[in-house]
């Protein structure tokens, strides 16, 4: 479908899924495999993902043929790619504002909290409502929970939180209603770097707990 004059939406399903994110990457790589010019960029999302392209180099019915070509000869549902990347997390304490409220919610301890919340692995399902921030699925269902009825008008750059049936990591300090369970002393988004963004959609993440004084001296080193 087009969305305004420089750009299509491609939409592959209609929920949050590892089958229907496997299908939007690999179309993906699809048409950013096809050199074709005058396409700016792709961009994943959930179940769909976004072509922008410059008009004055390709034209929309030549654009939209080459989409459905890439479409056609795709195969569907394959297994995605993605790197793996640990994330050590600080579970507890003033950077897990809302860890112990939480877990009396769920009728556990908070080391069962971060127990589970760290026992396994997420993916990168997309990037967006700021730089870097990733929107992670393959949260346990034992730890869904809603937002804050209220957000918070700031939330501190590396903050974990929950939301939904999703976790996620601010990457900048921001203004969120998320469930706030711990902070990673790692930079997600650094744009003095030729890549700034540390995680991409289809990566697959490993929460890895660690103490103040871990914390305290990944900091320091991610500073000098």
């Amino acid at each position: 479908m087009p969305l305004g004059d420089s750009a299509f939406i491609i939409q592959v399903g209609d929920s949050i899924s590892e089958e229907n994110h496997s299908n939007v990457m690999g179309l993906k790589r699809m048409i950013e495999a096809s050199g074709q010019r005058g396409i700016i960029e792709v961009v994943p999302a959930y179940c769909d993902l976004v072509v922008h392209y410059d008009p004055s180099v390709i034209q929309y019915v030549e654009l939209l043929q080459l989409l459905k070509s890439c479409e056609a000869g795709m195969e569907f549902n394959h297994q995605p790619d993605g790197e793996i990347v640990e994330i050590p997390v600080r579970y507890g304490g003033e950077m897990a504002m809302d860890l112990e409220e939480l877990a009396i919610e769920k009728g556990m301890s908070p080391q069962e909290i971060c127990e589970i919340h760290s026992g396994q692995q997420y993916r990168v399902y997309m990037i967006g409502f700021m730089p870097g921030f990733a929107y992670l699925g393959g949260l346990d269902q034992r730890l869904h929970a809603e937002r804050l009825k209220t957000p918070r008008i700031r939330i501190p750059a590396g903050s974990v939180g929950i939301a939904g049936s999703q976790t996620g990591i601010y990457p900048l300090d921001s203004p969120g209603g998320w469930r706030i369970i711990g902070r990673t002393p790692v930079r997600l988004f650094d744009p003095v770097f030729g890549e700034p963004f540390l995680l991409k959609a289809g990566d697959i993440i490993k929460f890895r707990a660690i103490s103040g004084a871990e914390f305290t001296e990944i900091q320091r080193a991610g500073d000098e």
